[in-house]
């Protein structure tokens, strides 16, 4: 026996599950329910086991039972579960845990929700189910709360009218509320609209094209029938997928451009700059000069990044600038030789202006040409001193060049102090060879 109704249940759940390829999902629907409440029979549940209510008859004790009216509203969330709402009354005499009894009915008052979980679906005239909830009520001036749970079995006349038939056992959350089975029986019908799924009638296949290729395009309309190809391409091949079909690809294996005919761009002088970018494409160049070589302004071999002058000729020894004359660098040595200041001053001696008009006129005649001052001491003195007047001495040089019209941006001046001596400290001829002034000239 419980093989048969084992293999009946997988018979049944095979069947709901078959169902779902379907929607039967019910419309909304109103009903009105006789309803039985039983305290009784609860009341004895919680102090004996099912089997004995049975035998001693609790169940269903018309003495027990009180009659009631609800109404219902049922509406499907899919093929498997109903949502039920109900909002029941009836007069009883209700026991509430902790009070005494009152020995009258009185109205009661009660609205639950609750899900129907269906075992098959509104496809088949019979539906067992199992629901389970949350409920409210007022009795007199009081509120409760509680659990409603059972089963029940849904009888289909149509698609739109069904009998409902529920047993439940409630079970109290708020401490007014009190165990007991509620039964009831009802029928409910749709207030919806039935969904009626309009067939769509298919016209009969087209009759086979030609399509050699199994391209998807036909024959009559395929450039390349016998070679698969993309419509885009109508139906030729693209081996390196640069949009150009290879019967029309000068390059089919190599990517290109349609104006090159399938080719890439050419690079003519193979500096790696393609023509189109490239302003000198039959010389090698460089990317930052657009393919063109860098340019040596000056044509002395020396390109003008490196050539400190750049509109001079020069060799590269002299990092592209004019190698200066030996006699005019000695003329400037000799004059930084004559150049005299007054005693731990910066002042320049009127003996000195001689030798700095011969440098003023070096430069003059040579306007590209800079040149840097450069002040030193002996070790006379302290330190600090002595580098404040080195300073003081090369600017001095420096302001009467400028005097004389030599743009400062030329000329350059530093201090060293007692630093990089020519001759001995130690004797009063060093030092006064240590007491100079050096000018260097440069392009």
């Amino acid at each position: 026996m419980k093989k048969i109704c084992l293999l009946s249940l997988v018979v049944l759940f095979s069947l709901g599950a078959q169902s779902q390829k379907k929607d039967f999902t019910k419309g909304k629907a109103l009903g009105l329910n006789f309803t039985l409440t039983d305290f009784h029979a609860a009341s004895v549940l919680r102090n004996t086991s099912v089997v004995e209510m049975f035998k001693k008859g609790n169940f269903f004790n018309s003495n027990n039972l009180t009659p009631g009216l609800a109404l219902n509203y049922l509406q499907g969330l899919n093929n498997n579960i109903d949502f039920s709402g109900t909002l029941g009354a009836n007069f009883v005499d209700y026991p509430i845990s902790g009070m005494p009894p009152f020995h009258s009915d009185n109205f009661y008052l009660e609205a639950t929700g609750s899900l129907n979980f269906k075992l098959l679906s509104d496809q088949y005239w019979v539906t067992p189910f199992a629901d389970l909830g949350i409920g409210a009520s007022k009795y007199l001036s009081h509120y409760a709360a509680f659990i409603p749970t059972g089963v029940g079995l849904q009888v289909n006349f149509s698609d739109e009218a069904y009998m409902l038939i529920n047993s439940q056992y409630r079970i109290p959350v708020t401490s007014m509320a009190s165990y007991h089975f509620y039964h009831s029986i009802g029928i409910a019908a749709s207030i919806s609209k039935k969904k009626v799924k309009e067939e769509v009638v298919l016209p009969p296949p087209p009759p086979p094209v030609a399509d050699r290729d199994n391209d998807g395009i036909p024959d009559s309309e395929d450039r390349c029938p016998d070679q698969a190809g993309p419509a885009s391409l109508k139906g030729c091949p693209d081996r390196d997928g640069d949009g150009i079909a290879d019967i029309d690809d000068k390059c089919p294996d190599v990517k290109g451009l349609a104006k090159y005919q399938g080719c890439p761009i050419p690079d003519s002088d193979g500096d790696g700059i393609n023509d189109e970018e490239d302003k000198c494409p039959n010389v090698p160049g460089v990317a930052r000069y657009q393919g063109c070589p860098v340019p040596d302004s000056d044509g002395d071999g020396v390109n003008d990044e490196v050539d400190k002058c750049p509109h001079e000729a020069g060799p590269a020894s002299n990092n592209g600038c004019p190698v200066i004359e030996e006699a005019v660098i000695q003329k400037v040595n000799e004059a930084a030789k004559n150049v005299f200041f007054s005693t731990s001053s910066s002042k320049l001696l009127a003996k000195s202006f001689t030798s700095l008009n011969e440098v003023v006129q070096v430069m003059k005649e040579h306007a590209d040409y800079k040149i840097s001052v450069d002040g030193y001491t002996d070790n006379t003195g302290k330190e600090d001193f002595n580098q404040k007047l080195s300073e003081n001495r090369a600017k001095s040089v420096k302001d009467y060049l400028v005097s004389k019209g030599i743009d400062e941006s030329r000329i350059t001046f530093a201090g060293h102090g007692i630093n990089n001596p020519i001759a001995d400290n130690k004797t009063a001829a060093g030092r006064a060879q240590n007491r100079r002034v050096e000018m260097t000239l440069s392009n």
